[in-house]
């Protein structure tokens, strides 16, 4: 099995080869279209801000090529807001593959801290990627804006209110979190998505 990890000006690359790694698979980290077409599967990883990384992503073309992508892929974090309609983050617009927008964490109480940082439970999972093992299960987030729920979320997390974990369309599917630093239960969602989509 090939996977193809897009390399573009988004942070988190290298961690997520390693998580691979670990589990015995070897990816290629590539701008390159042919080779990503090429792959078996496709991870579309990233931290850095929307508004810069949306600009990469059309002078390089990757804006219209990533939403034509037949395999399955999967983004992590910045990945999954980038492949929302909208973010607030630098007012950009984005891949519009999952029909939803991205909007800023805004503190209710003094003890709601931006950005989310740290471990909290995944609830409502339902796609290939999950397992029922994976319900109420502790996960690690880093990110200051999130995904509003909608019609294509397949997992929640409640932090100052419910957003999107997770997202799934087609072969496109999505974490908010960061399964390469989300230990056992983070392996076992890159496995399912190795296996199962």
């Amino acid at each position: 099995m090939s996977i193809a990890i897009i390399k573009y000006n988004a942070g988190n690359i290298f961690s997520v080869e390693h998580a691979f790694k670990r589990l015995g698979v070897e990816t290629i980290v590539t701008a390159d279209k042919k080779l990503i077409e090429k792959a078996d599967k496709v991870i579309f990883p990233g931290v850095g801000e929307a508004g810069s990384t949306m600009c990469h992503l059309r002078q390089t073309g990757l804006d219209k090529f990533i939403p034509g992508l037949r395999q399955p892929v999967l983004g992590i974090c910045l990945g999954m807001q980038l492949m929302c309609s909208h973010s607030e983050e630098g007012n950009a617009d984005c891949l519009n593959i999952f029909d939803t927008k991205v909007k800023r964490f805004v503190s209710q109480r003094h003890e709601d801290k931006v950005p989310h940082i740290g471990w909290n439970t995944i609830t409502n999972v339902k796609s290939a990627i999950f397992d029922d093992s994976l319900e109420n299960r502790f996960v690690y987030f880093v990110h200051s804006y999130y995904a509003a729920i909608c019609e294509h979320t397949v997992a929640t997390t409640d932090y100052i209110h419910p957003f999107s974990a997770a997202m799934s369309k087609g072969n496109f599917h999505a974490t908010q979190f960061h399964p390469e630093k989300s230990g056992s239960e983070g392996e076992k969602i890159l496995r399912n998505f190795l296996s199962n989509t």
